[in-house]
């Protein structure tokens, strides 16, 4: 019989480019509480199996975001590739949050926390490195051998980070704007030592910089950033990501694109060639 845990709930789905569009809701072993996410299945024979790609979104955000704005579908569709968008935190009555956008609810960072109050529902790496795929597997028709991630911003981190932890899960790891070195900015200096205490030698398991310094491999990344993006000099620095890949002899394709900014304009803009660059990677 499957656990309370394994169910999940339909909030609605809606056809789109040929497959549907899902918005789901199951209530969360890892983070103890209930937590949304969204699914587009393109259209596909039955029994057949599809790669899946799964994008982390940034501060503030939830899973309607990409949802909504990313126009991602019309790739998926054309690739066959089933799109998978969680929730950036826990949320709801009795978990821990802030005043400020950058740490609480819509803030998660990715990591299991160790600090309280957070560290009582604040555990997004297993969520989306455990429990998510194995409740996606078990309820959509994927290919567990075939999967990607990608992620903008502090989602950028996550799927940075998440991907060099476990690279031989996924098959390919992109991001657009990503917060490449946490401990080196002030987003990171504050989130990290909010949810994992003072000692920064624990930080460095979800610091994409960091753990490539410390000899985590994968064969290739692909990040896309804006020129005019106003957190770019402060907060993203990309060239640490450049400097740690040259090092370590990672193939990074790192691209400066002219005039974007750090918005859904942005991300919609690049998201189709990021899809394409999956699914090459996931045989499709």
């Amino acid at each position: 019989m499957m656990g309370r845990e394994s169910m999940i709930e339909t909030l609605s789905e809606t056809k789109s480019h040929s497959g549907i569009q899902g918005v789901y809701r199951h209530e969360s072993k890892t983070t103890g509480t209930p937590m949304t996410f969204s699914v587009f299945v393109p259209d596909h024979r039955p029994t057949h199996k599809l790669p899946v790609l799964t994008y982390l979104s940034g501060l503030t955000c939830d899973h309607s975001n990409v949802t909504e704005k990313g126009e991602f579908r019309a790739a998926c569709a054309q690739y066959g590739i089933v799109f998978v968008a969680p929730d950036t935190s826990p949320r709801g009555a009795g978990v821990a949050d802030a005043e400020g956008y950058d740490i609480g609810q819509g803030a998660g960072f990715y990591v299991d926390a160790t600090e309280p109050p957070w560290s009582q529902h604040f555990r997004m790496r297993s969520y989306i490195e455990d429990e998510l795929p194995a409740l996606i597997a078990a309820h959509f028709p994927v290919d567990g051998a075939r999967q990607s991630i990608m992620g903008h911003s502090m989602g950028g981190h996550g799927a940075l980070t998440i991907g060099l932890r476990n690279p031989g899960r996924y098959r390919s790891i992109s991001a657009l704007a990503p917060i490449v070195a946490p401990s080196q900015v002030p987003w990171g200096h504050k989130a990290l030592g909010a949810y994992l205490g003072d000692d920064r030698d624990a930080w460095r398991a979800y610091d994409a910089v960091a753990l490539i310094e410390d000899r985590a491999r994968v064969d290739e990344l692909l990040v896309d950033q804006g020129s005019a993006d106003q957190f770019l000099d402060e907060q993203l620095r990309p060239g640490l990501l450049r400097e740690a890949c040259e090092r370590a002899g990672i193939a990074l394709t790192l691209t400066l694109q002219e005039g974007y900014d750090h918005s859904y304009y942005f991300i919609s803009t690049f998201m189709a060639e990021h899809v394409a660059w999956h699914a090459a990677r996931l045989n499709v």
